[in-house]
């Protein structure tokens, strides 16, 4: 079994120590590309920007539309102008690349004097990678221009932008993320050790990484010769693994090694096999787990529902410590998938649980939907007399205690119970909301469906709004996302047919351009060449024969539609790129694999396509792989297979790993290691997590997914299960990806 090594609150303190090499060094660091609020990055391409010399694009990986190329001569610019609200200081970030072989200087210097001599900006290993210097510098109030001035013959290197805070730092945005550890995670694959850990979203660019190794509990071995600074993962070939193994990272800032991780055990002689388990109680079948930092230690831990009579949820800490029980009482022992018991959870398209830090504090809290009988994890029963009567509950990540409940709107009282699916959103660009989208049955026929908003300040949940459907054209599914649609900072909550606003109000919807219910549908950045994100879905029985549909997702706006003969339930759709011959990602269901952007089969025989199940980043490439019926797949455009034929990289069934309802995980997630996802499944006997990550090595460095906004916050939806997706393009020939815009 892995052990893990607790835990001090370090995070910050990396951050601290960053800024304060700041002001030991004069100011110089590396830094990833921030996004402010108030200033904001200019890209060298294009006014208020000047260039001593061509705008180019032939380097992959710039921000924006290209890069300033000067002549190889001492004196070539670039130069910057912006505002600043008042006399002080500003951090500006240089974007750059140099594929020299040599350290390229430059003055930078801000309305006509020299404020920093001789910057070095370093080899980046190629044209088309992209790094960043950091220099603080004094500004005035009002227009300040900054030129960056190459100091010999050997010219500038390759600028892409400058970033400028006034703040005097790297500056964070107001969106709340967690505050998570370097997330270690080692597991074996033959002899070999792979040890992975998590690149934050507020690391500074240049921050390197230290791996130790403890053998059989001995002193702690530095593995690499000098810090590592490309992927966050590292290939232990030296490990003595008849003795257990502990490792641990240590970031290291302008050269300085910052404090070490908490730890990670492999224990001696494990097993071969890209999993962790997590041990766990003896219990009934289990369809979800979330993951949440319950303890505010940094790190994961898990709560699953067991599918019981009555049903029940149970947490664990990251290590398969037991921390609580909740028992959902006699109103959850009716679990129709459709018309259930009042405090019945995860059947169907349901779900009524989710895990997230909704008031702020670092802890976690786990909100559900409950009924009278209700039994909380610190032994106390919830009693109503009414029960079909429902409350929204936000319960103690610790304890399982409640912390506060409030009644759900009666609106559709007299149909029943409401099941709901739940979602963190931040409605405000800043605070996590829970978003419940709740239905029942109207007789034997439609449905009712409300959506409403809650907050929870850490004593009270209270309700933000309501959102009545009635008898308006606005089409749902069998999930939920959110996400900010259309870029303004605050996130929209989307069906597969409309999208609100986060004040509750409808954004737009698309049932008046013929969008009926449908299975599955994504939101993504499908289209790189595109501002925004795109949406795809599939649609059921639709009686003009559409089958699937692509959408501008901030206005609704149709891109393109297929439609066939005749109708068909399209169960199954699929969004990401899995082609890096086509750009952008491609799109599937059963009538061909299709690149988005195009519109264009990327396989002519619509036979040759991968289900359309679920996606993973597995391999270590930046395209995506497939999660199919507990397979994990890769496919292959030069050599097209039938569907359920695709190259398997790995069997999870083949680890004692159990599917659940329509063949899905419990999770698949970033839950631990770099920014590749993990795969959650039960055993047969429901008393183990097996917790699927990547043994392959990959030099690709993305910051975790779990920091990117609208990824996080469809981690904690359910419903029919479906892949997460980040808020920019990942995937080939994509750029560097946006500091997030986050605080924690």
């Amino acid at each position: 079994m892995e052990t893990f090594t607790h835990k001090v609150p370090w995070r910050r303190w990396v951050a601290g120590a960053a800024v304060a090499l700041l002001a030991a060094v004069g100011g110089f660091t590396a830094s990833a590309a921030p996004s402010y609020a108030q200033d904001g990055r200019y890209e060298a391409e294009q006014p208020p920007a000047a260039c001593d010399g061509t705008v180019d694009t032939n380097h992959s990986g710039y921000s924006g539309t290209g890069f300033c190329n000067t002549p190889n001569t001492l004196g070539a610019a670039v130069a910057f102008t912006f505002n600043a609200p008042q006399a002080g200081t500003a951090t500006i970030e240089i974007g750059y690349a140099n594929g020299g072989s040599d350290t390229r200087p430059a003055d930078v210097q801000v309305n006509g004097s020299t404020v920093r001599s001789a910057v070095g900006f370093a080899n980046t290993g190629a044209w088309n990678a992209w790094s960043a210097n950091t220099v603080t510098v004094p500004v005035n109030a009002g227009a300040n221009t900054v030129r960056v001035v190459a100091t010999t013959a050997s010219g500038l290197v390759n600028v892409d932008y400058l970033d400028v805070s006034t703040g005097g730092g790297p500056a964070e945005g107001s969106r709340r993320m967690e505050d998570l550890d370097r997330g270690v995670v080692a597991v074996r694959n033959g002899s070999n050790v792979l040890v992975s850990w998590r690149l934050l979203g507020l690391d500074p660019t240049g921050i390197g990484f230290n791996v130790y190794r403890s053998t059989g509990g001995g002193t702690e071995v530095k593995l690499n010769a000098s810090p590592l600074t490309g992927g966050t993962n590292y290939l232990d070939r030296a490990a003595n693994l008849s003795q257990s193994n502990q490792y641990r990272v240590a970031p290291v800032v302008g050269g300085v090694e910052q404090q070490r991780s908490p730890g990670f055990t492999l224990t001696a002689n494990h097993a071969d096999e890209p999993a962790v388990r997590i041990p766990l109680r003896n219990g009934g079948p289990i369809n979800f787990t979330w993951v949440g930092d319950l303890d505010g230690d940094g790190d994961y831990d898990y709560v699953v529902d067991r599918q019981t009579s009555p049903q029940k949820i149970e947490a664990y800490a990251d290590d398969g410590t037991f921390l609580w029980e909740v028992n959902m009482g006699p109103n959850s022992t009716d679990q129709n998938n459709i018309e259930g018991g009042s405090a019945t959870i995860d059947v169907g398209h349901n779900d009524g649980v989710t895990v997230y830090d909704f008031d702020g504090d670092g802890r976690s809290e786990v909100a559900v939907r409950i009924a009278n009988g209700v039994t909380f994890g610190n032994g106390v029963r919830f009693n109503h007399a009414n029960n079909t009567e429902q409350f929204i509950a936000i319960l103690d990540g610790r304890t399982g205690a409640l912390r506060d409940s409030a009644k759900v709107p009666t609106d559709y009282l007299a149909d029943g119970p409401m099941y709901a699916r739940f979602a963190a959103c931040h409605l405000d660009g800043e605070k996590a909301s829970l978003v419940a989208f709740m239905k029942n049955r109207i007789g034997n026929g439609g449905f009712n469906l409300m959506i409403t908003a809650w907050d929870f300040d850490g004593t009270n949940v209270d309700m933000q709004w309501k959102w009545l459907r009635g008898n308006g054209n606005h089409p749902d599914g069998h999930n939920s996302r959110c996400i900010d649609v259309d870029g303004n900072g605050t996130d929209e909550f989307a069906e597969i047919g409309f999208v609100l606003n986060g004040d509750g109000t409808l954004k737009y919807s698309l049932g008046s351009q013929g969008i009926i219910h449908g299975d599955r549908f994504h939101i993504a950045d499908m289209d790189p060449s595109r501002p925004g994100l795109e949406g795809y879905g599939v649609q059921q029985d639709n009686p003009s024969g559409l089958r699937e549909y692509y959408y501008d997702a901030a206005t609704g706006r149709m891109i393109w539609k297929h439609t066939l003969s005749g109708t068909a339930d399209v169960g199954r759709g699929m969004a990401g790129d899995i082609d890096p011959r086509h750009p952008g990602m491609e799109v599937w269901s059963f009538d061909g694999l299709y690149n988005a952007p195009t519109n264009r089969l990327t396989e002519p025989d619509t036979s040759l396509r991968p289900y359309p199940q679920m996606g993973l980043w597995w391999d270590g490439d930046i395209t995506m792989e497939l999660f199919n019926s507990g397979k994990i797949e890769k496919w292959d455009p030069s050599n097209p297979t039938p569907t359920n034929s695709a190259p398997r990289l790995e069997q999870t069934t083949g680890y004692g790993g159990v599917l659940g309802p329509r063949s899905q995980p419990t999770l698949l997630a970033d839950v631990f290691g770099d920014w590749r996802e993990e795969v959650v499944l039960p055993n047969s006997s429901y008393n183990q997590l097996i917790i699927f990550t990547t043994d392959r090595p990959s030099d690709i460095r993305l910051y975790t997914l779990a920091h990117n906004p609208g990824y996080r916050n469809d981690m904690t939806v359910k419903g029919y299960m479906q892949s997460h997706h980040v808020d920019y393009f990942l995937g080939a020939g994509m750029s560097t990806p946006p500091r997030p815009d986050i605080t924690y």
